[in-house]
């Protein structure tokens, strides 16, 4: 497996599971998708699932085109990228968010960001089916991790809001991108799942 990073090493993967090829890569930059794709392939010699996780968060009074580079523009680069060595059976998984479909206050191109992902997401699997490769997405809610947790009040505010009435964890999202990526649901393509216990209801 490969996984990129950005600024800080995945020291914690990396110790669990040594074979992981980690990739040092800014996907805002435009020329990072070949060069990731290059590694991986002189690394593993083949390509089969792609989870394009890669996200920025900027709100719209900071720096919010960077939101299209990494959340929109870095997806499809890495894709066109990856298509020649993608054979029958290969699988695309697009990390979204609630959202594409629930914009918050002061986040309008994140927003527009993720939903401009789903529609993509559905585009490239019309166009990748006749080829047998599926393009799948996932939407996660409120995920909190304990090296990043939100302040207790917004996670109130989150909770409050969510039917099962509790903030998702990392694992939450992880099993459902599993089991896009398995044989299990090899007829599913151009969906985007939400994770989200329920949220807004």
């Amino acid at each position: 497996m490969a996984a990129t990073y950005h600024a800080t090493p995945p020291d914690a993967l990396l110790g669990a599971h040594p074979a992981v090829h980690a990739i040092r890569a800014d996907l805002a930059d435009p020329a990072a998708a070949d060069r990731i794709i290059a590694e991986v392939m002189k690394a593993f010699g083949r390509l089969d699932v792609i989870v394009n996780n890669a996200g920025a968060i900027e709100m719209d009074d900071g720096n919010p085109a960077l939101n299209h580079l990494v959340n929109v523009a870095a997806p499809m680069a890495l894709l066109n990228a990856a298509l020649p060595h993608l054979s029958r059976g290969a699988r695309v998984i697009n990390i979204s968010s609630v959202n594409a479909q629930f914009p918050a206050g002061g986040s309008a191109s994140y927003s527009a960001s993720k939903a401009a992902l789903n529609s993509w997401t559905r585009a490239m699997a019309k166009e990748l089916g006749p080829r047998g490769i599926r393009v799948n997405g996932v939407a996660p809610g409120a995920i909190e991790r304990v090296e990043n947790p939100r302040p207790p009040e917004l996670i109130k505010a989150f909770t409050d809001l969510t039917a099962l009435g509790r903030h998702g964890v990392p694992e939450d999202v992880a099993k459902v991108v599993r089991f896009l990526a398995s044989d299990a649901a090899g007829f599913i393509t151009g969906e985007t799942i939400t994770v989200s216990g329920g949220y807004r209801l």
